[in-house]
């Protein structure tokens, strides 16, 4: 334990005794939302972030400890452990260094070292290696002779036998391969060439910058360096990992060959050798993975930082709501929502060419308006969204309805996804879609949780990075985006519960049924009696469900149930009930928190209580803007430099933001035209769904590109 706490200390920096009792609730199966919200006394108050970079490298040690247990085995077994050997491994604090001391008794292919040592060549290595006194090429000569045998036939052959041998120790030299990792940590370069019979595929024309490029590694950014791997992956150019050849070489043999003679000749070869066979390849490989699990890391924070804004975007609420999945030759697919999401009823108009059924589309929508009394009508941003909204404005409703549009990305994927065939088993994918784009607007995050977020649209290379390290990363980013927020247990779907702290899929299946079987909770108690959710689960769940209009108005609160009996007591001390005291800011103002706290309770967790008190179940959440594109922009053609459009941020990256200004193609605002002085950070200037006004720089029609300013 105090090895696993002195590392996490050495990468974090945080307070030792937070993170022991951080580590502690961890290995109590505690989530990260539940002790970031619940536990602030015992971690000093550290946030999600913190506390996730602790799981990180709890996870990296104990990795770590894991690997070093294999090989301590694996070199008892070959029977070469020695004591110092033992003392090097349990020491070593990261894998690289723990592998370059295995890497000598590792079992590999067989070599040329191996060929060279079956030859009986070890000892002539061993002799030219001494290099305690000169050793003239007649004495070389001579030597190599008494080694010809067997399948060494020559003098030539006995050296490079010896050379090879040598080679493979100076490969094994942790002090040579340092000094290698550290020359290309500071000057390798990245260096591509297009493979010249694709230069003019169609499909490496978005390659083209990658044709003949040549950056410094330690410098490329991540977007562009998955972009040269996307490139290279695909077959369309070339890439190698460059530095300085000879000033490398002259290092290694400055930490080898001690004298200049006709042995030292031979060494040099050797160096030559095992620098070109060997350390270089291998070396290179490591720095272009290292640069890899960076770019990588940068992409997935990017990403993630992204799903969260998109998850956590404006809900528009319990309204009904009617929704269009807008397309021209196939129609456009009509739902009607009730407040809850459910569907009330489908249909398919036609108000666009080729049947230009304007009249009797608009006749539908007017009487589904009245007969469901729908609040607000959600369109898709896909194909004829632009015509359709255009042609729902011109519908004169008897009440007032908001038209919002709405992002389609990843429905397609819902729509044939499980989930939606248990949802609407007797509906097609179009149905399903249009349902998709109407609860989207309705609560982003109870839609959006259903979809593979790989799938969603706001990511950078996502299908380029490790895809084990952004499954992790997004299903944190959807855990503390969804608890933030809470969750109506008697509304939620399976895919929404599932991401409660403590409940996960199969005990979200289990709730689920239990609801149907019994109907609507009425308490958080209730839920106890789930099957097999347990008083861990439920310690971990309770205070991010929510039961509306429940037995105790406490259940309707972020509050949890083990400090009921503190608001109670508070309630009492100022003489009203709990319900009385909830909302009741001049009340809650007298409270004096120092009576309260315990043992078990603290300043941090009971000003949270007062907080959510005054607003009980707050979401979190912007509420949702109607946004109305310019009209008369249709095609890009219809762009002109220096104009001023409407707009919305729909992804971010590192190199700057793309903007839906009403057309197909979206535009790009460079970092360098967010703000007057240097960004370093977009996320810091936009976020994802953001209204804004921006200036068109630039057109490019043929490449269908669109260079945009922050206005």
């Amino acid at each position: 334990m105090n090895n696993l706490l002195q590392y996490i200390t050495s990468q974090t920096q945080l307070p030792s005794k937070s993170i022991e009792n951080t580590v502690k609730l961890l290995n109590e199966d505690c989530t990260i939302p539940f002790i970031s919200r619940y536990r602030k006394e015992l971690t000093g108050n550290l946030d999600e972030v913190q506390i996730g970079d602790i799981v990180k490298f709890k996870e990296q040690f104990e990795a770590l400890e894991k690997r070093k247990v294999a090989i301590l085995k694996s070199l008892e077994e070959q029977e070469v452990l020695t004591a110092e050997l033992r003392k090097k491994i349990e020491e070593a604090t990261d894998l690289i260094a723990l592998e370059d001391l295995y890497l000598p008794y590792k079992k590999k292919r067989k070599t040329k070292a191996d060929t060279a040592r079956e030859n009986g060549l070890e000892p002539l290595a061993k002799i030219l290696m001494v290099q305690t006194r000169s050793i003239s090429s007649s004495d070389i000569s001579s030597l190599a002779s008494k080694y010809i045998k067997g399948e060494v036939i020559s003098e030539e052959e006995a050296l490079e036998g010896a050379r090879h041998i040598i080679a493979e120790w100076i490969n094994e030299r942790t002090d040579i391969r340092n000094m290698l990792r550290h020359q290309l940590e500071r000057f390798a370069a990245i260096s591509t060439k297009v493979i010249k019979k694709l230069e003019d595929d169609e499909k490496a024309q978005k390659f083209r910058d990658y044709f003949d490029w040549n950056e410094a590694l330690n410098r490329i950014p991540s977007h562009r360096l998955l972009a040269i791997l996307r490139a290279t992956s695909e077959g369309f150019i070339r890439q190698k990992i460059e530095i300085d050849d000879e000033k490398a070489i002259s290092k290694i043999e400055d930490r080898v060959v001690k004298l200049n003679d006709a042995a030292s000749k031979q060494i040099k070869l050797a160096i030559e050798d095992s620098y070109k066979r060997l350390l270089l390849p291998a070396l290179s490989n490591e720095a272009l993975s290292a640069a890899k699990e960076k770019a990588d890391e940068t992409a997935i924070n990017v990403f993630a930082k992204n799903l969260k804004q998109l998850l956590l975007g404006s809900p528009l609420g319990e309204k009904r709501v009617l929704a269009i999945d807008p397309g021209f030759r196939s129609g456009c697919k009509v739902v009607c929502l009730d407040a809850q999401g459910g569907l009330q009823h489908n249909e398919t108009i036609y108000p666009h060419a080729p049947k230009n059924d304007l009249k009797g589309a608009m006749k539908k929508i007017s009487s589904l308006a009245d007969a469901h009394k729908i609040e607000a009508i959600a369109i898709g941003n896909g194909t004829a969204s632009r015509e359709t909204e255009q042609f729902i404005k011109r519908i004169h409703f008897k009440n007032p309805i908001q038209v919002f549009v709405v992002s389609e990305a990843g429905a397609s994927i819902y729509s044939a996804s499980k989930i939606a065939r248990d949802e609407f088993p007797n509906y097609d994918v179009t149905v399903r879609g249009a349902v998709s784009i109407g609860r989207r607007l309705q609560d982003p995050l109870a839609e959006l949780v259903k979809i593979d977020a790989k799938s969603i649209g706001v990511g950078q290379y996502q299908h380029d990075v490790d895809q084990s390290k952004l499954k992790s990363s997004l299903d944190t980013s959807v855990e503390l985006c969804v608890n933030s927020v809470g969750v109506n247990i008697n509304t939620a779907s399976v895919p929404l519960l599932s991401y409660v702290s403590g409940i996960g899929p199969k005990l979200a299946e289990n709730v689920v049924n239990y609801r149907e079987e019994n109907g609507a909770f009425f308490s958080r108690e209730e839920v106890k009696k789930v099957p097999r959710l347990g008083g861990k689960a439920f310690e971990q769940a309770a205070g991010f469900l929510r039961i509306k209009n429940g037995k105790n108005p406490l259940d309707d609160s972020s509050v949890h149930p083990e400090s009921y009996s503190v608001v109670s007591k508070m309630a009492k001390d100022v003489g009203v009930k709990v319900s009385e005291l909830i909302g009741n800011k001049a009340l809650l103002q007298k409270i004096d928190l120092e009576k309260y706290t315990s043992e078990k309770i603290g300043l941090p967790t009971l000003q949270d209580i007062l907080k959510e008190l005054e607003k009980p179940g707050l979401d979190i959440r912007e509420e949702a803007k109607v946004f109305t594109f310019n009209q008369n922009i249709k095609t890009i053609s219809d762009l002109q430099e220096g104009q001023l459009l409407p707009g919305i941020v729909n992804n971010i990256t590192n190199f700057g933001c793309f903007v839906d200004i009403g057309i197909k193609e979206s535009g790009l605002i460079h970092v360098s035209n967010l703000a007057d002085a240097y960004v370093s950070d977009v996320s810091e200037h936009v976020h994802l769904h953001q209204q804004i006004i921006v200036k068109v720089l630039d057109v490019d029609v043929p490449r269908k590109r669109i260079q945009l300013k922050l206005h």
